[in-house]
This record gives structure tokens, sequence and C-alpha cells, in this order.
């Protein structure tokens, strides 16, 4: 029950970090019908400048001289613009001059920019692991015999309120209604006095910044940033647009949380389950299952596409 336990809180933590990946994929293709694949490279590079930020605010100084806050403030700030800058640049200059071509041109696109990403910031930082500062020395709290760090509580709550934020934002902001008009029918949406290039770009900027946020909790739990890591936390964030109702916001949060609960579950008792045959190791396997099975049975998603609430 402990193990149990255990895994369901380390889940949730790696879910809500998918959750805020997964809400940038959702908001584009429920926009504009595209798969942006260089999304997940978005967070690297946030993560990237975020532990470039760190360490430099730390180099030199005496120990506990800044603020633990002041530091991952600064990180943030100066990361969510970048991040924010990378995903407006890509939408205006690789994406929208493909908005009426085919969607295979501008899914090989996505894939393009992804590549690029991952060149770049291998040029400019390197092929190494770059190590977050160990700024936070979490308290560990114990529930029913397991534990939970104040570093996991707030990747938690912070992640919780972005989404109860993001969701407000769209069912309740003139920005929000925009999107969703948008999303219904963007030449109709256009006809009624939409700018349907600013809310394309909105979404973008959002989701972009919605990425910094996630590069950060990686980085400060993970504590290593590296410029292959958005590959694989963008096709697990993928995973979990698909699981939920791509399109579909509270499908993305949905499916982020159990995407995340499902593979910190498969890393703990895949070991004992097949007498070591499958372990930790192997979670990727369960997560890409997922994947097959959700497309083989319900390619919807657990909670459809509603076309009404699409952002």
């Amino acid at each position: 029950m402990e193990l149990f336990i255990q895994q369901i809180v380390n889940g949730l933590t790696l879910g809500s970090v998918y959750a805020l990946v997964a809400l940038g994929y959702t908001m584009v293709y429920g926009i504009i019908g595209l798969i942006n694949f260089a999304h997940g490279d978005v967070v690297m590079i946030g993560a990237m400048v975020a532990t470039v930020v760190a360490t430099s605010l730390l180099s030199g100084g005496e120990p506990g001289s800044l603020s633990v806050w002041l530091v991952i403030g600064v990180a943030l700030l100066v990361a969510m613009p970048v991040c924010m800058g990378v995903g407006w640049t890509a939408e205006r200059v690789a994406y929208r001059p493909l908005r009426r071509a085919p969607r295979l041109a501008a899914l090989i696109t996505a894939i393009g920019v992804s590549f690029i990403l991952q060149n770049v910031a291998m040029m400019i930082w390197g092929r190494n692991y770059l190590s977050f500062p160990q700024i936070i020395e979490p308290d560990i709290f114990k529930i029913g015999g397991a534990s939970i760090s104040s570093l996991q509580i707030a990747i938690i709550v912070v992640a919780a309120l972005i989404m109860i934020g993001l969701t407000l934002v769209v069912h309740k902001t003139r920005l929000g209604t925009a999107m969703r008009a948008t999303a219904q029918n963007r030449e109709v949406a256009g006809l009624m006095g939409i700018n349907i290039n600013t809310v394309i770009s909105a979404a973008f900027l959002i989701g972009s910044a919605l990425a910094a946020v996630a590069a950060i909790m990686v980085t400060t739990y993970y504590g290593l940033a590296q410029y292959t890591m958005g590959f694989m936390l963008g096709l697990k964030a993928f995973t979990a647009a698909v699981l939920g109702g791509i399109g579909n916001l509270a499908g993305a949060m949905l499916g982020g949380l159990l995407l995340g609960v499902i593979e910190a579950l498969a890393a703990g008792y895949s070991g004992d389950l097949t007498g070591g045959v499958l372990g930790s190791h192997y979670q990727d396997f369960f997560t890409f299952m997922v994947l097959v099975l959700v497309l083989v049975f319900r390619p919807s998603g657990l909670m459809g596409e509603r076309v009404g609430d699409r952002a």
C-alpha cells in the first residue's frame, strides 16, 4: 500500500508537468489543427535558459546569499519571454505561410522546427547535461507511509492553479471567446471582426509561457537539462493530449495526470509483476502502449473533442 501511495504521488507530480505541456499542444491543435511537435523543444529551450540564469546568479556568491524564490523567479522571468519568442517566431515564420497548405506539409515543418531547435541548442550549450543548482532543500512529509516533498506539493499546486486560470481565461474573457470562435470556424470568426492572426499568435504565446513554467518544474525536480530532453517530454505530453482528447483543455489536463500516474505505477510495479523482466527502464513502453490503445479503441480520447470548448 505504501508503494501504491508513493507512486500515485510521483505520478501526480510528473502528470502535472505533462498536463502543462499538453495544454500547449491542445490549444494550437484546437485552433488551427496543427500538431506542433516542436513544442517539447520549446520546453527544452526554457530549461536550458533557466539553468544558465540560475547558475549565473549563484556563481561567485556566498551560499544562501540569494533567496531560492528570487533565483527561481528571475530564471522564470528570463525563460518565459525566450520561450514565447521562440514559439511566436515558429508560428510566424514556419507555420503561418502553410496555414492553407495540406496538413502533412505543416506536420513535416513542425518536425523540422523541432530538429532546428535541438541543433541550435546543441551549438549554444553543447551536448553535455547542464546541472541546475541544488538550491532547494525540500521538506519531507509522510502520508500513509509514503513520502511527499514540499517541492512535489509546490509543483502540483502551481500546475493546478495555472490550469484553473487558463480555463477561466478561455471561458470568461474576450480572448477566450475569440479563441473558441476561431476554433469553431476561422472564416466566420474573421467575418465577425476577430483578428485570426492575433488569436493564433496568442495561443502560441500562452502555450510557450506554459512551456517555460514546465521547464522550471522539470529542472528543479530532476536537476538536469540537455538539448534532447524536449523530444521525449514532447511525445509524452502529446500522448497525454491524445489520451484526454486533443483539442479539449479539460481532456489535456486529465490526460496528463492519468499518464503520469500510469507511468509511475508501471515503473513501480512492472519489475515485481514480471520477476524483474520489466522495470522502471521500461516505463516508456507502457506510455506508448497507452497511446496505441487509445488510437485503436477511442481515437477521440477519453473526453472526446467538444468543438464548443476547443481552445
